[in-house]
């Protein structure tokens, strides 16, 4: 195995070909900067031969300085019955600018007879003259041996050929695919030395995850000696995916002790994750390996209380060290230790000895038990420890009445609410209208409050859930609603829970608007972009 592994990400190629995924050109810019300061050595770009976007990102990524990356463009060998020189998809590659390009060719029989219909020779043919006609100009080529596992299943001797003529022509690399990401590590490795031994060219490992074993793959293939790894941030890609390097990238580092990007970027990791799905307007995955919130979060008390005297208990790696953070969640499953540390993590001075964590425990699993969920919802937590440990505090506001209609008819209605709201001795009653009878009920709240507090102005629902918890009961079932507010530099969670779906939605808005009042220092930075 060799100490340093190449990192060359395709996200805005291979991932941008993702189900929900799609990058303007300004999107690929800022991406692509933003990969570059990380510090991977390969960017692919696009295919400038397949659609206007993609030519326009290379004309304008001309006009950029890249410290640390090499940009590359994507294509294919040279059609059959054409000559390189005359191949227009070839001349794009070459404007293109970039002083990387990788190609791609068939490896597998069946590719070349059923899908470019051609012989065998002809394919070896495109393949060597097309990377020879790249060199010739002063390109670093990087070959994507296309279908190469499944092909070499096939026919050992013509994929090695494949492999061989690529070499023979210049290519820098041969990068090994599986391109329908259905082998196993096992396969992955036995083929990947197999190329090691009978080729003297570097070799890579480009993986899919269509069977779930992308970076397992892609390990694999280092462990007999790769020393490039072909990815895509968060794991964006056709089908199920590509490899994930924001699983590959740590396990290379931490678990193998191969160098990759620089030591620093790894606490970045977390962030380059949340800026990548932020571009793509792509809700963050919570289960994400190594960066998703989930990914250090621990809600069984037993698993707490462990954690709390020896983090390695239930920690492979201190979470800081790519950026991510414990997360100590709270259930109907919470003991004693996941109180006092989410209660310390909220801002509260809690010990183990004070009356109140017993009657904080009893008070949460009473709540769970009747459908409310703190896991999303720490600023309805944090009222409910506060309300605890102060009994009975003083409030900013009360809520003595509302009330929601909607006027108009099937195809258009406005909806209608009006509240009476208590501010000390004073009382507001307000009215709004609103696209629904949630906003409608959220503009006439804010309206009463902004008078009293000027400050909730600044406050904006950013996010609404609802989730019906007992659906048996048909339009009678208990309805749980998580709301998500912001201030412009940080967001809260908070939750209601009630058989009409206004009552739970009206909870959690009186308990954002509360907390964002309170001002307790509890709700986390929200990710920039």
């Amino acid at each position: 195995m060799k100490p340093f592994v190449e990192i060359y990400d395709t996200t805005l190629r291979d991932g941008s070909q993702g189900e929900g995924v799609n990058f303007s050109v300004a999107d690929k810019l800022r991406i692509a900067e933003r990969l570059d300061q990380f510090g991977v050595h390969y960017i692919e770009g696009g295919w400038p031969g397949s659609n206007p976007k993609d030519i326009e990102f290379f004309a304008q990524a001309q006009r950029r300085k890249f410290r640390h990356a090499r940009l590359a463009a994507f294509g294919s060998t040279r059609r059959k019955g054409v000559a390189v020189e005359a191949d227009d998809q070839v001349r794009l590659l070459l404007e293109a600018g970039t002083p990387v390009i990788t190609l791609y060719g068939k490896t597998s029989l069946l590719h070349v007879r059923e899908v470019l219909r051609c012989t065998p020779d002809e394919n070896l043919a495109m393949i060597g003259d097309t990377v020879r006609y790249l060199k010739d100009h002063g390109k670093v080529v990087i070959y994507d041996a296309e279908h190469c596992f499944d092909g070499f299943k096939l026919d050992p001797e013509y994929a090695l050929a494949t492999w061989q003529v690529a070499e023979k022509a210049g290519a820098d690399r041969i990068v090994l695919c599986d391109s329908n990401g259905g082998c196993l590590p096992a396969e992955v490795a036995r083929i990947t030395a197999h190329a090691i031994s009978r080729l003297n060219s570097p070799v890579g490992i480009h993986t899919h995850d269509d069977i779930g074993l992308g970076v397992a793959n892609a390990l694999a293939a280092v462990e007999v000696g790769a020393d490039h790894v072909q990815g895509t941030v968060n794991g964006y890609g056709e089908r199920t995916g590509n490899c994930n390097l924001t699983s590959t990238i740590p396990c290379l580092h931490f678990k193998m002790g191969r160098r990759t990007v620089p030591a620093g970027s790894l606490r970045k990791l977390r962030d380059l994750s949340q800026f990548v799905d932020e571009i793509a307007n792509l809700r963050p995955s919570l289960r994400q390996p190594w960066v998703g919130t989930g990914a250090f979060a621990h809600k069984g008390g037993t698993h707490v209380n462990a954690v709390q005297k020896l983090a390695a208990s239930y920690e492979h790696i201190d979470p800081a060290l790519v950026g991510n953070a414990r997360n100590i969640l709270i259930s109907d499953l919470a003991g004693r230790s996941n109180i006092l540390l989410k209660a310390h993590d909220l801002g509260f001075d809690l010990d183990d000895t004070k009356p109140e964590v017993k009657a904080i425990l009893h008070r949460v699993k009473e709540l769970e038990h009747e459908g409310f969920e703190f896991e999303a919802a720490e600023a309805s937590l944090a009222l409910l420890i506060r309300g605890c440990l102060e009994q009975n505090p003083e409030l900013f506001f009360t809520v003595d009445s509302f009330h929601v209609s909607m006027r108009g008819g099937p195809k258009s209605s406005v909806c209608e609410a009006t509240v009476k709201v208590r501010v000390g001795d004073v009382v507001h009653h307000t009215v709004a209208e609103g696209d629904g009878p949630v906003n409608a009920l959220d503009g006439a709240l804010r309206s009463a409050l902004v008078r009293s507090f000027p400050r909730l102005s600044k406050i904006r629902l950013t996010d609404y859930k609802v989730r019906i918890l007992d659906s048996v009961a048909g339009t009678g079932a208990r309805t749980r609603v998580l709301i998500t507010s912001g201030d412009g530099t940080r967001e809260w969670g908070t939750v209601g829970v009630s058989e009409n779906i206004i009552t739970a939605s009206l909870q959690a808005l009186v308990d954002s608007l509360e907390y964002a009042l309170l001002g307790r220092a509890v709700a986390r930075p929200r990710a920039k972009a």
